[in-house]
């Protein structure tokens, strides 16, 4: 897979994910929710730490919770740009395209949550009980580097009360699938789960030992 075809399929997933960020961030009141099936809603909620909202300062008691952003923000902005190494390189050796791939939607969902972190602050203003406004005139609602990121997809696919007999959970109220994401987050677990999924293929490198015959045989097949 070549660079401008990568390029291309991180731009589109880059594009999906802003504009529907944007669309959310100047529509709907935070935590404003719509459904559109049983099991689908357009539920807006900002997630100003890691997966499933945990901060660090939750984890670390003496980091407050602005430096803990701001430290989460930077570890984001290294991790991608080791991928976007990473994924230069299985280019320019001309890897699996499946690697590649996988490798190109992971940078394309790891900087459009960034994106999120580092400019939505300055961009936009709070969304608590008011729809947010697009480049306010008295500022945004954080500094740069302390944005929180949008996600609007939430699937309660289902809820009730489990069965008595189950065990240890039996009887309990149990719903799901509680989680609220976005397109980005969808672009970095889809690449995950191609490179366990799809391991060996993905990893895979050209045989050392196949003859020459055997190589023009399996082009011209």
């Amino acid at each position: 897979m070549s660079l401008k075809k990568t390029g291309l399929i991180i731009l589109l997933i880059l594009l999906i994910d802003q504009l529907s960020k944007i669309y959310i961030k100047t529509n709907f009141v935070l935590n404003e929710d719509y459904t559109i099936f049983n099991w689908f809603k357009i539920a807006f909620v900002e997630n100003d730490g890691m997966a499933w909202g945990t901060k660090l300062s939750d984890v670390f008691s003496f980091i407050s919770d602005k430096s803990a952003k701001l430290i989460l923000t930077l570890f984001r902005i290294v991790a991608v740009t080791g991928i976007a190494f990473w994924l230069i390189d299985v280019i320019k050796k001309e890897k699996a395209k499946i690697l590649i791939f996988a490798i190109a939607i992971i940078f394309a969902g790891a900087l459009g949550n960034i994106i999120d972190s580092v400019f939505y602050g300055i961009l936009f203003s709070d969304s608590a009980f008011q729809v947010a406004e697009f480049l306010p005139e008295n500022g945004g609602y954080a500094e740069v580097f302390h944005g929180k990121v949008v996600d609007m997809l939430h699937f309660p696919i289902w809820d009730g009360v489990l069965p008595a007999w189950l065990p240890l959970f039996g009887g309990k109220y149990f719903s799901f699938f509680d989680p609220v994401f976005n397109v980005a987050d969808v672009a970095i677990s889809t690449g995950i789960g191609i490179l366990i999924v799809f391991n060996k293929k993905a990893f895979k490198e050209p045989s050392e030992t196949e003859s020459p015959e055997l190589e023009l045989y399996s082009n011209l097949d």
